[in-house]
């Protein structure tokens, strides 16, 4: 089916590039400037030089927020096209992803004498996309609020302890990845239960937060710039009184979301099986080949699974979207991603919306096949 490296598995591998918050509408020459220099260093995997850049930047004058997120959020959006256009390795990735969270380091802290409050800011349970939760945070701090950083993939239960110990007013949430809604929904209910506003962020809640709003979030902010200006502008909403998922997500009732997630690894399997079955020549494939072949199914599920649960077709179509340019820069034709929603359909044949969701898929293909 494939043999490119399986998007969304691996943390150097799946939207990096996006992960990180947008870049301000005005980024001044300085900020370019040093960002061109700081993508140099963290291609060539040497951190000491990119220390250097932004050490001498903030010397210089360069405001910290600006070489937080106009420096280091855009060397990290552009670690994720290059990986995803093929001209970066996973290793790369990752060893730019390690620089460029290391020098967020070096940026000034102080503890405010008067701070504007308390924040805890997360990763929601198996997010392992932590860069922009730190940025997120790191703004904060710059702009006088008391943080607790918890980093990635938080366990709901622990998140809601902490709360209670730190005496958090707020909590921000982050999940790069659709994959991670279920929980983030999980999370977002979970700390509201105790009273406390959730305001979340990040790819996965969708470009315009509708995602945000379906899963009963008290507020979303598009990047780290926004959620600042919003804490600041005032107390978050208080929440509402507790709620289950599917008064959220009434279309959760059909159970294909349950049904799906849970028999997920069978799916995956008989699929596997039934290509090896129809398509010979996967018979010779080596094992990294079919290593990636499976965890390629694997990703395709979870997000036919993370579409189910928000009956949105996007998270999917964008999803398959995404993996065949991807294969496409890695010389594996896109249309080797039919075969196996065939056969999926064929295994799904008593799920109405899951069926739909693939043939909306394969609609979404037809341009990259």
């Amino acid at each position: 089916m494939t043999t490119a490296p399986a998007p969304g598995r691996d943390e150097g591998s799946v939207h990096h590039d996006d992960t990180a918050p947008p870049a301000a509408p005005d980024r001044d020459e300085r900020a370019e400037e040093c960002a061109d220099k700081l993508w140099a260093a963290v291609r060539a995997a040497d951190e000491y030089t990119a220390a250097d850049v932004i050490t001498n930047a903030l010397e210089a004058g360069l405001p910290a927020e600006t070489a937080l997120l106009d420096v280091i959020g855009a060397v990290q959006r552009r670690v994720g096209t290059e990986w995803a256009a093929n001209r970066m390795s996973v290793a790369d990735e990752h060893a730019a992803t390690a620089i460029n969270d290391r020098v967020i380091a070096l940026l000034p802290r102080q503890r405010p004498a008067a701070p504007l409050g308390r924040v805890t800011v997360a990763c929601v349970d198996k997010e392992w996309h932590a860069l922009p939760a730190r940025l997120l945070a790191e703004t904060l701090r710059l702009r006088g609020w008391e943080v607790g950083y918890l980093g990635a993939q938080v366990p709901t239960a622990h998140l809601v302890s902490q709360i209670h110990r730190s005496g958090a007013t707020a909590v921000c949430l982050s999940a790069s990845l659709p994959t991670r809604l279920p929980p983030a929904h999980a999370a977002i209910t979970a700390v509201q239960a105790i009273g406390t506003p959730v305001m979340v962020g990040g790819l996965a809640f969708g470009a315009d937060g509708r995602h945000a709003r379906s899963l009963g979030a008290d507020a979303w902010a598009r990047e780290a710039r926004a959620a600042a200006d919003r804490l600041a502008a005032g107390p978050l909403p208080r929440p509402r009184p507790p709620h289950q998922a599917v008064d959220d997500l009434p279309h959760l009732a059909d159970q294909e979301y349950t049904m799906v997630s849970r028999t997920a690894r069978s799916l995956v399997r008989e699929t596997f099986q039934r290509l090896e079955q129809r398509f010979p020549a996967m018979r010779d494939y080596d094992d990294a080949q079919r290593e990636r072949t499976a965890e390629d199914l694997a990703h395709i599920v979870d997000f036919l699974a993370a579409a189910l649960y928000v009956d949105d077709a996007d998270v999917f179509t964008g999803f398959l979207t995404w993996t065949a340019d991807v294969l496409t820069a890695r010389g594996v034709p896109a249309r080797s991603l039919l075969p196996g929603l065939d056969l999926m359909e064929e295994q799904l044949h008593d799920f109405p919306r899951a069926r739909g969701l693939i043939e909306s898929g394969r609609t979404a293909l037809a341009p990259h096949s």
